[in-house]
């Protein structure tokens, strides 16, 4: 059996190698999990020329080309087409390096005989958990045609919704990003001009004029600083909230903030339920769903509530009980629906409608948060340039109101 050097990641982000014999990565991986970790990279120690796969530092697959590797797929599957041929036609057609390289490995390894949902292990950063495991149901019971139908669905569905987030934060970073690109030209390039033609007409500068001026020549001799300051901010700002303390941070703040709390817990709500959804339709069991849906959340008080009701569920409670503890943090009327579900012998199907309803909802949400935004950007913007305006043009007036 192959000895594997590995370095895997725990759900708290704590780091551990070590070496194990397994059976392939498929293996190696489900032990790892057992344990409560995450393959990050391995090594085949007994080979040679052994090749070390990094999944923390490669080029990022977008979601729109997992979406149509994974419809192009079914639909390959559909027509009779053997697994390996699909792969074969599907790496071809790849254009992002990354995921051609993985397709290329997962043709070979399913030519040689592995399973699909054994060679995916090998790609994490590619394929999440739940993609996996939606994969080695549909092996399982013999309906992969239908399970990567369900997947495009999904991926489709979670596609929409980042597209629609992230549309709606376009335009304020538009404006914000043109709003300080103005503010720099006046300060670099048009307040130190004001400066001697105010000292040449010997005239009284407002104080506010003066502050303008003063940036104006802080800026033109440490332009660098002013470049940098911000770029080293936005840095450490991301770099924090990677952290768990600052990852901590953010969840509480977007939570407990009223303008995004109904956002943020429909989002996390929507998603959660989506995935439940199908790995339940799928055949998977109540606490493997649970376990596969914690990834699924980035919210950590959503991800503390999942894994804290699988708990609960390991223990004989149903799921609507288990989360009835986080009413809190869910929106109101989830909890009840799914119990409707649970009582009905209908839980996948209610979760589907929840995650319907809950999308639309985001999306909404989305929308009047978008149009909430825009008058508050305009009229910041009218403020901004108007003290400019003010702070420039009163000065002259009364530089030339002197002359006369």
């Amino acid at each position: 059996m192959p000895n594997y050097s590995y370095t895997a990641k725990s759900i708290d982000n704590k780091i551990k190698s070590g070496t194990l014999v397994a059976d392939d990565l498929h293996d190696l991986s489900k032990i790892l999990k057992n344990d409560g970790l995450f393959l990050v990279k391995v090594n085949l120690k007994e080979e040679k020329n052994s090749k070390s796969f990094d999944f923390s530092f490669s080029s990022k697959v977008s979601s729109a080309e997992k979406i149509m590797f994974t419809k192009n797929l079914s639909i390959m599957l559909s027509t009779g087409l053997s697994f390996v041929k699909s792969f074969d036609v599907l790496a071809r057609q790849a254009k992002n390096k990354r995921m051609k390289s993985a397709l290329i490995s997962i043709r070979d390894q399913v030519n040689k005989g592995a399973s699909m949902s054994s060679a995916l292990v090998g790609f994490p950063d590619i394929f999440s958990d739940f993609f996996m495991s939606m994969i080695k149901v549909g092996e399982e019971a013999g309906t992969s045609e239908e399970v990567l139908r369900i997947l495009t669905f999904q991926l489709e569905k979670e596609h929409r919704l980042k597209s629609e987030v992230q549309g709606a934060m376009i335009y304020p970073v538009i404006v914000l990003s043109l709003m300080l690109g103005v503010g720099i030209i006046i300060a670099i390039f048009v307040l130190p001009k004001l400066k001697e033609f105010f000292a040449g007409m010997s005239a009284e500068i407002p104080f506010y004029t003066k502050m303008l001026i003063n940036f104006g020549d802080f800026s033109k001799q440490q332009w660098p600083l002013l470049v940098m300051t911000p770029i080293i901010l936005v840095f450490l700002a991301l770099w924090a909230i990677k952290t768990p303390t600052g990852k901590w941070f953010k969840d509480t703040v977007l939570l407990k903030t009223p303008i995004f709390s109904s956002f943020v817990k429909k989002n996390n709500c929507a998603i959660l339920i989506r995935s439940l959804s199908s790995l339940l339709g799928s055949g998977v069991s109540l606490t493997e769903s649970l376990r596969v849906a914690v990834g699924t959340v980035g919210n950590i008080y959503f991800k503390g509530a999942v894994t804290n009701a699988l708990e609960q569920v390991k223990k004989g409670k149903s799921l609507s009980e288990s989360l009835g503890l986080y009413k809190d943090i869910f929106p109101f009327g989830a909890i009840e629906m799914i119990e409707v579900g649970e009582e009905t012998g209908k839980t996948s199907t209610v979760l589907k409608n929840l995650a319907d309803f809950y999308e639309d909802e985001v999306i909404s949400a989305t929308a009047k948060l978008s149009a909430t935004v825009e008058p508050i950007l305009i009229i910041f913007l009218g403020v901004t340039v108007g003290f400019f305006a003010f702070s420039i043009i009163e000065p002259m007036y009364s530089s030339l109101g002197a002359i006369q």
